[in-house]
Order: C-alpha cells, then sequence, then structure tokens
C-alpha cells in the first residue's frame, strides 16, 4: 500500500510543476513582436521626457526659490529699521528746541536699533580694557605707552560687530605698547 501512495504522490508533484517560460501565442509573428517592442520603447521614452520635464520644473523651482531667498534676505532687518528712521524724522522735525525731548528721542531710537540688532543676531564687540587683542576681532589703531601688560586693549574708539558670528566690523582700539627694551 505504500507504494502505491508514494507513485500517486509523485504524479501530484510532476503534474503541479510549471516552467516560468515566458508563453508567446503560437500564431505571433515577427511582426507583431516587432510591434510590441517599438510600442513598449515608445511608452520608456515618453516615461524618460517626462522625467526629464520633472526634473527641469524641479530646477528652475530651486532655482527660482534660491534667487528669491537672496532677493529678501535683508527683508526682516530692513522692517526692524524703519522704526528707527521714523524716530531719526520725528527728531529733525521737532521745533520745540527742547534739549530733553531730543535726548529722549535719540534714546528711543537707539533703543529700536538694539531690538532690531537683537532680531537680526548682530551682536556688538565691546572689548573692556585690559582684554587681550583678539585679531579675529579687534583692530589696533594705534599703540600707546601704559602700565598694561603688551598687546592689551588700551580703549575702545569704535565698538564691532557680529552678524551669527562672523565679524561685520572689529573693534577699533588702542593698545598698550610693548616696553623698550634698554
Amino acid at each position: 500500500m505504500q507504494p502505491e501512495n508514494n507513485t500517486e504522490n509523485e504524479t501530484q508533484i510532476n503534474d503541479n510543476t510549471e516552467t516560468t517560460e515566458p508563453t508567446v501565442a503560437p500564431e505571433a509573428t515577427i511582426e507583431d513582436l516587432q510591434e510590441r517592442i517599438n510600442e513598449l520603447e515608445g511608452q520608456l521614452k515618453d516615461e524618460q521626457l517626462r522625467s526629464l520635464a520633472t526634473e527641469q520644473n524641479l530646477r528652475r523651482r530651486h532655482q527660482e526659490e534660491l534667487e528669491s531667498a537672496h532677493k529678501f534676505a535683508g527683508q526682516k532687518f530692513a522692517s526692524a529699521m524703519l522704526p528707527v528712521k521714523d524716530y531719526l524724522e520725528m527728531a529733525l522735525q521737532d521745533q520745540s528746541g527742547n534739549f530733553d525731548a531730543l535726548k529722549m528721542g535719540v534714546q528711543m531710537t537707539l533703543t529700536e536699533l538694539q531690538k532690531a540688532f537683537d532680531q537680526s543676531n548682530v551682536k556688538e564687540i565691546a572689548p573692556k580694557a585690559g582684554d587681550k587683542l583678539d585679531p579675529h576681532r579687534h583692530q589696533a589703531l594705534q599703540s600707546v605707552d601704559s602700565e598694561q601688560e603688551p598687546n592689551t586693549v588700551v580703549s575702545v574708539m569704535k565698538k564691532g560687530y557680529t552678524l551669527a558670528d562672523r565679524v561685520l566690523r572689529p573693534a577699533m582700539v588702542t593698545v598698550a605698547k610693548a616696553a623698550d627694551a634698554e
């Protein structure tokens, strides 16, 4: 009995195996096959053209966005500067001759300017007397005899400024001279 079952199982296994070869209708001619190849090549060419067009559109859109970003990069800072300009114009139009009012207006202008700087990440470089000269952030305009160590800041002539860690203008400073060796 067992040998019969084995034969039936083998027969079933052999019957269930199929080949995965592409089936070609026996009536398909070389012309039909060539026509199908041409059709598939046309579809492939259309897809390639669409892909190229999409790529060109993406590049163009990216370029436009980049140009727009450069064009309007200073918009935030310029908007923050408008109140500063308004205060300066009001100060110039003031006919009262009141020095205290003018001083208060200048103080308001300076406050608005500082707000604009803070919003735009503009920071002061304001070294103190005795600070070591930093050639990346300070510019020594003169050197003077001093009791301080050589190459240290004696005084600040103009503050410097940075924008996001990039020096816009170095602080203009006077530094201590090295003592003459005698």
